[in-house]
């Protein structure tokens, strides 16, 4: 069949089909050699739509042929599953821009409870490390793994301690603790005292992913209360993914170490 019937049965164009074939992804049955007309076969029609499809979802050219030439069904399998991923977890992260988009669009709408506390030393089993930023979430999983598999009998919920620096230079003094009478030592895992601290607290609801608009608002309380910040942050995770799996029902309290300041 000619390449206008072919486009018409495949809804692609006539110029995308002959993208296709200088690509080299999908080669006409013939070509006529005096005039340089392609012709296709039926045969060739799922292989079009397959293309198609692949296209849709922003496969790269290259990826594509990849898939079209592995002879193996399970490799054309994973190469499919690996962009899929990648999609979703684009889609994740933009799902999580449009939710922290809308909520800074609408700052009327913000109701954030914040509460001055006076925390005493704190006798905690801790693992602490200095940690780049973007390795923040890996070397907190392995860090927790570590304290639950030693810390028989929590006293309190598992929290975290986060160095000005990390935010600032992009590197910075982490500490994650889980809170017990008697801490052990074993591997990474050590006794901590935390120091008493006063805190300007607010709880974030929800998944992380727009946990810093959170910060920002408790930072504008902390300014318009004549507060000043005073040391790492601090963080208690009240419920997380180890608590419940659905990321809505997550709480996590922010604390941040304040002074007041002198009048001007």
């Amino acid at each position: 069949m000619s390449i206008g019937e072919f486009s018409r049965l495949t809804h692609l164009s006539v110029r995308t089909l002959r993208r296709y074939h200088d690509g080299g992804l999908l080669e006409p049955a013939t070509v006529d050699p005096a005039t340089g007309y392609r012709y296709y076969s039926a045969d060739q029609i799922p292989t079009a739509q397959v293309i198609h499809r692949l296209r849709q979802l922003d496969v790269p050219l290259p990826d594509v042929e990849r898939i079209l030439r592995s002879p193996d069904p399970g490799t054309r399998a994973a190469l499919v599953a690996d962009h899929l991923q990648r999609l979703e977890s684009e889609l994740d992260r933009t799902r999580a821009a449009v939710v922290s988009l809308r909520r800074l669009l609408r700052p009327e709408e913000a109701t954030l409870d914040v509460q001055l506390r006076a925390v005493p030393p704190t006798t905690v089993a801790a693992v602490e490390a200095d940690v780049d930023h973007d390795d923040v979430i890996a070397w907190y999983a392995g860090a927790m793994a570590e304290l639950d598999a030693v810390v028989e009998e929590p006293t309190g919920v598992p929290g975290g301690l986060y160095d000005n620096a990390l935010f600032e230079d992009g590197h910075g003094h982490v500490l994650v603790y889980r809170p017990t009478a008697d801490p052990p030592r074993s591997g990474r895992v050590q006794p901590v005292t935390l120091p008493a601290v006063e805190l300007a607290v607010t709880i974030h609801a929800g998944d992380h992913d727009d946990i810093d608009v959170t910060y920002g608002e408790l930072g504008t309380w902390v300014v318009a209360n004549a507060l000043a910040v005073a040391g790492p942050v601090r963080e208690s995770y009240l419920v997380g993914p180890r608590d419940a799996p659905d990321p809505s029902a997550w709480r996590t309290e922010i604390g941040w170490p304040v002074f007041r300041m002198a009048p001007r």
